[in-house]
């Protein structure tokens, strides 16, 4: 169907049927007292439900990084871990006998 001669019916209807000339008392004032009375958006309680939500979020990833840490290591590099940290507190005492 073409769009033109559709815009051009509905116009013709619109024409042979005129809005009536009653209007309810006072509408206008109705209308824009409804209008007024909406709610005005917050912008501060949108940013705070963000940040509780990030927060939140970091939350929960370091609950599940801290459990995660307690988990034993069943590989190898468990107790060669706790000797490399050794030899590395202890580098500086075997290095203490080297003067400059």
């Amino acid at each position: 169907m073409d769009l033109v001669e559709l815009k051009k019916k509905l116009v013709a209807a619109a024409r042979c049927h005129p809005p009536g000339d009653q209007v309810p008392y006072a509408f206008e004032n109705r209308i824009m007292a409804r209008l007024s009375n909406r709610l005005q958006t917050d912008e501060w309680a949108w940013w705070g439900q963000a940040l509780w939500r990030g927060a939140a979020a970091c939350a929960a990833v370091a609950l599940l990084l801290s459990a995660w840490s307690f988990l034993p290591m069943t590989s190898s590099t468990a107790t060669n871990g706790a000797v490399d940290l050794e030899e590395a507190v202890l580098a500086s005492v075997n290095e203490a006998d080297v003067t400059w």
